[in-house]
């Protein structure tokens, strides 16, 4: 990626500027990690059993833990060093939920967080590097490994570009390492990675066509990136979600995310959900029942992704 300011008609390059330490890559995730990433910033350097995590996170929409850890560096192992901190997350569940609920007294919340709140299966880690070894690249190959590898970089002007590495192919399941790894297989056994075929599984054939032709179209909006989730299917942006899709039986129901005081609706086919809630983002409804309904639906769509893009 090449990066210009523009003054004139006249291109002056904008250069990197390298992170001089990977506490300054900590501090600055840490500060905006609601922005960049959508999660409560939980506790920095939290030390258990010999560990010392980074950050620890929570996801406040799929309710799970979310460890990060930052390298300036190449020399580390993806998949021992993520599976290390799952398989500690997960046998020490009582530890977290008390450190969340710690947070939560330190903010003045009042809802205590209970271990049955917590969806354990949505568990991960991310890394945050300015760069990558093709090694570590190629070791997320997996299509059910709950690690994502996002790079940093940060440029003269000011600008920083938080960007997601995404696999190269997702075929083999991490089960196979599992066999040989108790590690792994007690993390395999909890944490689940969601996929596509995971929504569509049982579902009517008119449905599923229904759905792909409203996934490609949104796909093709943009710079937009397909995250299977537990409950729904979300696109997202640079900055958040766009929109995320809940499939049924009989329908599609379309999460818009803006405020439904934000969106302009005028055949007022969108549905004010802001104090009901659901498993998607935002306060507006959409239920995709009939295919001549798409460009319209598109129209919705295209203006939370003036905001979430």
């Amino acid at each position: 990626m090449k990066l210009f300011t523009s003054k004139q008609g006249s291109l002056a390059p904008i250069d990197e500027q390298p992170f001089a330490l990977e506490k300054h890559i900590q501090q600055l995730t840490e500060a905006n990690m609601d922005k960049v990433f959508g999660l409560e910033f939980i506790k920095s350097e939290f030390a258990l059993n010999n560990f010392r995590l980074d950050s620890v996170c929570f996801d406040p929409i799929n309710k799970c833990f979310v460890i990060i850890e930052y390298k300036n560096g190449k020399q580390f192992s993806v998949i021992d060093q993520g599976f290390s901190y799952l398989s500690l997350l997960i046998n020490n569940k009582a530890e977290f939920v008390l450190l969340y609920n710690e947070y939560l007294d330190e903010k003045s919340k009042h809802h205590a967080l209970r271990k049955e709140d917590v969806d354990w299966s949505q568990s991960r880690v991310i890394f945050v590097s300015p760069s990558y070894t093709v090694f570590q690249k190629e070791s997320i190959n997996f299509k059910d490994l709950p690690f994502e590898l996002w790079e940093i970089k940060q440029y003269t002007n000011g600008t920083v570009l938080f960007s997601p590495i995404k696999a190269t192919k997702q075929t083999e399941s991490i089960n196979f390492l599992s066999q040989s790894n108790p590690e792994i297989f007690d993390v395999v056994k909890e944490v689940k990675v969601y996929n596509e075929s995971d929504h569509l599984h049982d579902l009517p054939t008119t449905l599923i066509e229904r759905y792909e032709r409203l996934r490609d179209e949104i796909l093709n909006l943009g710079d937009i990136t397909l995250v299977p989730r537990k409950k729904y299917l979300a696109f997202t942006g640079s900055k958040r979600n766009i929109v995320d899709l809940v499939l049924t039986k009989s329908k599609i129901k379309v999460y818009i995310n803006l405020k439904y005081s934000e969106i302009d609706d005028p055949k007022k086919r969108v549905r004010d959900i802001t104090h009901i809630g659901s498993w998607g983002n935002g306060d507006c409804e959409f239920i995709f029942e009939k295919e001549e309904e798409l460009d319209y639906l598109l129209m919705l769509i295209k203006q939370s992704l003036r905001v979430n893009g």
